[in-house]
C-alpha cells in the first residue's frame, strides 16, 4: 500500500494558485525578492541526477554521513553545498536494504525531488506509471528489469506537494575499492526513484 501525503486531487490551477500566492507572500513580508525567486528556480532547474547521485555515492562512502541523511537529509546536502529554498517541499532520503526496496511515486500528479536530481523523467509522469506501481509494484519492477528475491519487502512511498522521497539504493557488492566519482556512476536516477538497482561495478572502468 502506498503511503499517501496528499491532501488535493489532481488539480493543476489549485497548485499555481498556491505557488503564486506563497511567492507574493514571501515578497511582501521582506523574506526575499522576485530575483531571488528565479535566481533560486534557475538554480533548481541546473540540477541533475547526477548532483543526486553525488550525494548518494559520498553517503555510501561514509557511514557517519549517511546517519545524518538519513536523519535529516536537507542539513546533510547543505554540508555538500546543495541548498534548497525555503519554500522548497521537504525531501526526505529512504534507504533501500536487502530486507526492505522501497519505491517513489505521486499518484496524483508528478510530485519529484527536483532540487536535487532535477526533472522528472516523462514516464513517471504518466498514469500507467502512478497506477500501477501501487497496484502491481513488483512487476512494474519487471518492466523495468529490476528481479528482487521474494523474501524482500517492496513498499511504494507516494510523494505530495509538500514531502518528497529520494532513494539511497543498496550498494553493489564488489565495490570496496571504487572512488566516490566511480560509484557515483553506479547510481541512476531509475535507482534513486527505486524502479531500478545501483549498476554493477564491472559496468564502468575502475582505471
Amino acid at each position: 500500500m502506498a503511503e499517501n501525503g496528499h491532501g488535493h486531487g489532481d488539480n493543476a490551477e489549485y497548485y499555481s494558485l498556491r505557488a503564486a500566492a506563497m511567492q507574493a507572500l514571501l515578497i511582501e513580508k521582506g523574506v526575499c525578492t522576485l530575483d531571488d525567486i528565479m535566481t533560486m528556480a534557475d538554480k533548481i532547474d541546473s540540477r541533475s541526477p547526477e548532483d543526486g547521485a553525488k550525494i548518494l555515492a559520498h553517503a555510501w562512502a561514509d557511514p557517519e554521513y549517511k546517519k545524518r541523511l538519513l536523519a535529516n537529509a536537507e542539513a546533510a546536502f547543505l554540508e555538500l553545498g546543495y541548498d534548497l529554498p525555503e519554500t522548497s517541499p521537504k525531501i526526505t532520503v529512504v534507504e533501500n536494504t536487502d530486507e526492505v526496496h522501497n519505491m517513489a511515486v505521486c499518484t496524483l500528479c508528478s510530485c519529484f525531488p527536483r532540487a536535487i536530481i532535477g526533472r522528472p523523467p516523462a514516464w513517471y509522469k504518466e498514469l500507467a506509471y502512478r497506477s500501477k506501481v501501487v497496484a502491481d509494484p513488483r512487476g512494474v519492477l519487471q518492466e523495468f528489469g529490476t528481479e528482487l528475491d521474494e523474501g524482500v519487502q517492496v513498499r511504494v512511498i507516494d510523494s505530495s506537494a509538500d514531502y518528497r522521497y529520494l532513494i539511497l539504493p543498496k550498494r553493489p557488492a564488489g565495490t570496496e575499492g571504487m572512488s566516490e566519482e566511480q560509484l557515483a556512476k553506479l547510481i541512476t536516477q531509475e535507482s534513486m526513484i527505486g524502479v531500478g538497482l545501483a549498476l554493477a561495478p564491472e559496468s564502468i572502468p575502475t582505471s
